[in-house]
């Protein structure tokens, strides 16, 4: 249970960030970013934090829902299966956000693929750390 409160926890921060820095950035507005500017950034993020965690806590659920199916295959090692969350993270993020707006290129498919990518891998990794289950030693 633990395993998807952080998930729940995490994936909607970090993933809003990113759309929302992903987004500014494809629009050009920090093209010569100045400390206002970025200010700025920063309070829309709050502003708006509310419905990062209002639209993103389903994702971010289900990603949760793929690291506990891989943490019950034994033969998977942690690495690899926050590696392939974060790559199932990076695909569904790829599919929903990547055709936005008018351009297209590797940049906006590594930006937008990075808004499901990082929260699915850090949040990967914080539920090995946190969550798994400790196998007791062979006395």
């Amino acid at each position: 249970m633990r395993r998807y409160v952080i998930f729940a926890a995490i994936g909607p921060f970090f993933g809003g960030f990113w759309l929302l820095l992903t987004t500014t950035m494809m629009s050009g507005y920090l093209s010569g970013a100045s400390f206002a500017e970025v200010g700025k950034l920063f309070a829309v993020f709050f502003k708006t934090l509310q419905y990062s965690y209002l639209f993103g806590i389903l994702p971010a659920l289900m990603l949760g829902a793929v690291d506990d199916i891989l943490w019950h295959v034994k033969r998977i090692v942690p690495l690899l299966r926050v590696l392939l969350v974060g790559l199932v993270g990076f695909g569904a993020a790829e599919l929903m956000y990547g055709s936005r707006g008018p351009d297209s290129g590797a940049l906006q498919f590594v930006m937008y693929g990075l808004v499901g990518f990082i929260p699915a891998t850090l949040s990967s990794f914080l539920a090995h750390r946190y969550s798994d289950v400790q196998e007791a030693a062979a006395a």
